[in-house]
């Protein structure tokens, strides 16, 4: 059976599937990589489109019914995840008067920063904000055409080298607020349909293929290294380390549970619907 899947052209996208892509893993069924950013990940997953695909945890919520979660392949932030920037210092208190720059509405950083806002100004409290691609938020931070901005992927190493200063990190605040569970923010899925022997397959498939990745580390660095949108091969190493790593192989209980208390968060304050998390192994 061909298996069609979806992932975004990134580095630490790259390097999981390193060894799938590269035959270090066998398996009788074919497997076809489709690289797509994750915005439009998300939309083919709520058509059910791929077999197996990456979507954000946020968006994970309107393709339940469809998809189970595979346990390999998540992205958390140990710690660390997206951040709002500046150019210059801003009081927390004036971010509820200030338009952020956000990577997409469907993005696990938005959920996020929909939560922190919650929290942090009162119950019902929304950010104001505009959609901006994640590659163009620093630049219009930089150049003044947003106060702030909320940064994902290699910006939140990259930002102090660009002039701008950080006013609030979601993964110190996930990790504080939940007694140190990571911050979920991306995750592999498969269609339910295929029946439990096949996403077994799957699942066995992306397992192997991490570890394929983590057990040649040079060479799958290498293979990532050409989606790593113009970063050196150091920053990308460090890159790949925070999001490829053994939570990554396994996300284990504490990653699940991280997961459905992210969810349920988003639900308590009405921006994703209830979802159930059907976990495959």
């Amino acid at each position: 059976m061909l298996i069609r899947i979806g992932h975004s052209p990134d580095s630490d996208d790259a390097f999981m599937f390193y060894g799938l892509a590269n035959g270090v893993v066998q398996s009788e069924h074919e497997f076809e990589h489709i690289l797509r950013d994750i915005q439009t990940l998300n939309e083919w997953a709520k058509e059910g489109r791929l077999e197996s695909s990456a979507v954000s945890v946020h968006a994970f919520a309107y393709v339940a019914d469809r998809y189970a979660l595979l346990r390999h392949g998540g992205s958390f932030g140990e710690g660390y995840g997206p951040m709002i920037v500046a150019q210059a210092p801003i009081p927390v208190d004036e971010l509820r008067e200030t338009v952020i720059a956000v990577p997409g509405e469907l993005t696990s950083a938005f959920l996020q920063l929909n939560v922190w806002f919650d929290e942090t100004f009162g119950a019902g409290v929304r950010p104001q904000y505009e959609v901006v691609p994640f590659d163009e938020i620093m630049p219009a931070v930089k150049e003044g055409r947003f106060r702030a901005g909320l940064i994902i992927h290699e910006g939140q190493l990259t930002y102090a080298e660009e002039g701008l200063v950080e006013i609030a990190n979601m993964g110190t605040w996930w990790r504080d607020r939940t007694g140190g569970l990571p911050l979920p923010l991306g995750v592999n899925v498969v269609r339910k349909d295929l029946g439990p022997e096949l996403c077994a397959e799957v699942s066995r498939c992306m397992r192997e293929s991490i570890d394929a990745g983590l057990n040649a580390r040079p060479k799958a660095l290498d293979y990532a290294l050409q989606f790593a949108r113009g970063m050196d091969r150091q920053t990308s190493d460090t890159f790949v380390g925070m999001y490829v790593n053994e939570r990554t192989r396994d996300m284990g209980d504490e990653g699940v549970r991280a997961i459905r208390m992210l969810l349920a968060e988003g639900a308590r304050i009405g921006l994703v619907p209830p979802v159930d998390v059907e976990v495959v192994d």
